[in-house]
């Protein structure tokens, strides 16, 4: 099979290609590019799924970056096992085919106990004093030593959270090329997350976000270069294209003032009890997944939910089926926000009751998807919580703040202008318009030739 690349560059799309870009809108111009329909939900984790299986989330199982899990009645973000995603994998069936296949899984998600030769992802150490440290995971284990000791430190706290900056994406780019040196697979996918961040805070304002443009443009064209003089095969894409934003949408708060949602109180501060409500949203991006406990409130759900006129697609489990998310983990609703809003997790109705880990990054005890940790309350307060890392002594990292109105930027919605659509572009001629699953046969194709 022929040696190839799939470049993820995060956020990717016709509105942000331009001056900033200059490597790109060169390259871009001698290759093919194509627009990409966004699958529902247009997010990370369903996207890629089904560029690696060629199955929607209907099938694939990965209906969100989270879900509720209604066994352990628990909200579940960002898992990382790799047997979440149901359906065969690319590289499983190009093995089939060809005993001597190898790939390497840089940083794509559900990374952990995949069936990938060489695979590396986030996993910071969780101590327990309450400590979080950088660190990543890696198959063979080894490796994860070996990149460590070349290129240092994975840079998590770049990676994610108010520090995000292109260290992250320039570590991910480093450990490929020194994966690829050492192994030389024939299938490689690499994550470029670099644009989400920006994107998200400022919105596709390229002039604001110029800095941010040309550091990914940089780093894309050393990648592209290092796999060309290799002779690979290589496709840039995207998952999701990110759109212009104004309106924040709290759907917990209004399911809590009509006593749907309950929480319960700790230390003073409030926690949302997902078991024990009637009905509650679980918050992703421009779609939210609102979870019915209680079958009696089905119809006052819906006709509250009708009064939200930033709710523009409300699904049943008849209409999940149109839209290819008809799946056991998607909520009894699936709700997609319209062209201004997104929706928040926020469920407390005073910001001095909210949870401890609303003002921390902490993507795995949130009840839903929370952009605002790309932003800091006081550089001086961080500052002052570190030196009392430093000094030994225990500290909460409290300097997010509870300020929805400052994302710019968002996704998750299909039906977007096509200037905020992902992309693909490849040396391959493809039609203009292609969907989620022909990614995967375009990538099978490069690896037939």
């Amino acid at each position: 099979m022929n040696k190839t690349v799939v470049i993820d560059i995060v956020g990717l799309s016709a509105s942000v290609i331009g001056e900033y870009t200059p490597f790109l809108q060169k390259y871009i111009a001698k290759k093919n590019i194509s627009t990409i329909e966004p699958i529902l939900p247009a997010v990370t984790t369903s996207a890629q799924s089904t560029y690696l299986t060629g199955k929607y989330p209907a099938e694939t199982g990965i209906v969100g970056n989270g879900w509720y899990d209604r066994t352990d009645c628990e909200v579940k973000f960002w898992k990382q096992s790799n047997k979440l995603v149901n359906g065969e994998k690319i590289w499983d069936k190009a093995k089939k085919e060809d005993p001597s296949f190898t790939s390497s899984m840089m940083f794509w998600w559900y990374n952990m106990y995949s069936t990938a030769d060489f695979s590396v992802t986030p996993r910071p150490q969780y101590l327990a004093d309450g400590r979080k440290l950088p660190d990543c995971y890696s198959h063979p284990a080894g490796l994860r030593d070996e990149l460590q000791e070349k290129l240092g430190q994975f840079p998590l706290f770049q990676f994610w959270g108010p520090g995000a900056n292109i260290k992250s994406s320039k570590w991910i780019a480093d450990a490929a090329m020194h994966t690829d040196n050492l192994h030389n697979p024939t299938l490689t996918l690499i994550y470029l997350p670099h644009l989400d961040y920006c994107l998200q805070k400022f919105g596709p304002d390229n002039a604001k976000i110029a800095k941010g443009l040309g550091e990914i443009d940089a780093l894309v064209e050393e990648v592209v270069s290092f796999y060309e003089q290799k002779n690979a095969r290589v496709i840039l894409l995207s998952e999701y294209g990110i759109a212009p934003v104004n309106n924040p949408v709290h759907l917990n708060r209004l399911f809590r003032q009509h006593g749907l949602l309950e929480v319960r109180v700790e230390r003073g501060t409030e926690l949302l009890d997902a078991g024990a409500s009637k009905a509650f949203v679980v918050a992703d991006h421009q779609i939210a997944h609102v979870y019915i406990n209680d079958p009696s409130v089905t119809e006052q759900v819906k006709e509250l939910i009708k009064t939200v006129p930033a709710v523009e697609l409300i699904l049943d489990r008849a209409d999940q089926a149109k839209y290819h998310i008809d799946h056991e983990r998607a909520g009894d609703l699936v709700l997609m926000a319209d062209k201004d809003s997104w929706f928040t997790y926020y469920f407390w109705l005073d910001d001095a009751k909210a949870p401890d880990y609303a003002r921390v990054v902490d993507i795995h005890k949130k009840p839903g998807y929370d952009p605002v940790e790309m932003f800091m309350t006081s550089k001086a307060r961080a500052g002052y919580k570190l030196l009392r890392k430093k000094a030994g002594l225990r500290y909460v990292m409290d300097v997010i703040p509870l300020d929805s109105t400052l994302i710019n930027g968002s996704h998750g919605r299909i039906g977007v202008e096509d200037q905020y659509k992902p992309v693909l572009i490849t040396d391959q001629k493809q039609a203009d318009t292609i969907t989620g699953p022909d990614v995967y046969d375009i990538i099978w194709r490069h690896l037939k030739g």
